[in-house]
């Protein structure tokens, strides 16, 4: 039962969010606290010094808006459709989910250099989206510091605060019992749950804006979703190609394969990283990016952001589901 619900519980999420969004979305103001202990529970596996940045990291970060301000400039040259453009343009630009070190280390890639990654790529946007937003959209009226600010007021708590408290607690641990601090088994698959329960709030909310917009041109929105799947597959593609060409070690210093890479052990390293690098590419902060697009761009643009996250989920189910069926 538990092996049906691993490997089927992120689409089965889905589909409740969707059709009961009435009855989850007054759930909605839970989510950060959902997304803050799973990335604490999460961070407890990870030693902070094990997090160092690699070559690959450089190169996803690059392709990512190499990837998201050239099909912005070509679809918006070849139809002049500026909601298509700035639909994908969100769908390569946001970043790394907080929790892609969760799925990641369920198939068998590196908690550590994945966490260091969503780090990196989150503050990384909350950089590129003010310095670069203004001359997508100059109606926004948006100037740098003010808009860094207020990305980063989104960004910095749900990264920073489950991190430092798991940095903590780990050095609280070895002070008073002179040893490492090791997540209990039971309490190490919590993170996954916590964010199933996250899908289910998300979805909700994403099912209420995407009804809220449905009054745009039927054709937009097809387009748009239709859009959003190649750039979810491209990026989850990509990413697992560098990953694999550009291996990294993530072995550290107090490494332990059960807790933090479940599936690693009998993995190579340029496979570990394969894994890794495709869900820091593809698996994205789409909350963050729906909030963006309704905020500093035309609103009709979220909805290229709210596909993705179906396609995602869709994606990471067949990826748990074939890794369970390997076991």
């Amino acid at each position: 039962m538990r092996k049906f619900f691993d490997s089927n519980a992120l689409w089965l999420s889905m589909l409740i969010g969707a059709l009961g969004y009435k009855l989850f979305l007054p759930l909605a103001p839970t989510l950060p606290w959902l997304i803050f202990f799973m990335l604490f529970f999460t961070f407890c596996k990870v030693n902070p010094l094990d997090l160092r940045l690699h070559r690959w990291h450089w190169v996803v970060l690059a392709a990512q808006m190499l990837f998201a301000f050239a099909s912005y400039a070509a679809l918006l040259h070849w139809t002049g459709d500026k909601i298509l453009a700035q639909g994908i343009l969100m769908c390569f630009i946001m970043p790394t989910a907080t929790a892609a070190p969760i799925i990641a280390g369920k198939m068998g890639g590196s908690i550590q250099n994945l966490t260091t990654f969503t780090l990196l790529s989150n503050f990384a946007t909350a950089i590129i989206v003010p310095a670069t937003f203004p001359l997508i959209n100059p109606a926004a009226n948006m100037t740098f510091f003010p808009a860094f600010l207020l990305i980063l007021s989104r960004v910095a708590p749900l990264l920073l605060g489950p991190f430092f408290s798991a940095w903590l607690l780990r050095l609280a641990y070895k002070w008073k019992a002179k040893k490492e601090f090791v997540l209990p088994v039971k309490i190490a698959v919590v993170p996954f749950y916590l964010w199933v329960a996250s899908i289910v709030v998300l979805t909700s909310v994403v099912t209420e804006t995407t009804i809220l917009n449905f009054h745009a041109q039927i054709s937009n929105i097809i387009i748009l979703i239709i859009a959003s799947f190649f750039a979810c597959l491209l990026q989850f593609g990509l990413g697992k190609l560098i990953g694999f060409y550009l291996p990294a070690p993530s072995k550290g210093t107090d490494y332990q394969d059960v807790l933090i890479n479940p599936a690693a052990a009998p993995k190579t390293m340029a496979g570990v990283s394969s894994i890794t690098a495709g869900q820091a590419f593809g698996q994205k902060n789409t909350s963050l990016g729906v909030w963006m697009a309704n905020t500093y761009l035309d609103p009709l643009a979220s909805l290229g952001a709210a596909a993705y996250i179906l396609w995602q989920n869709i994606f990471n189910s067949v990826q748990l589901f074939v890794v369970a069926h390997k076991k």
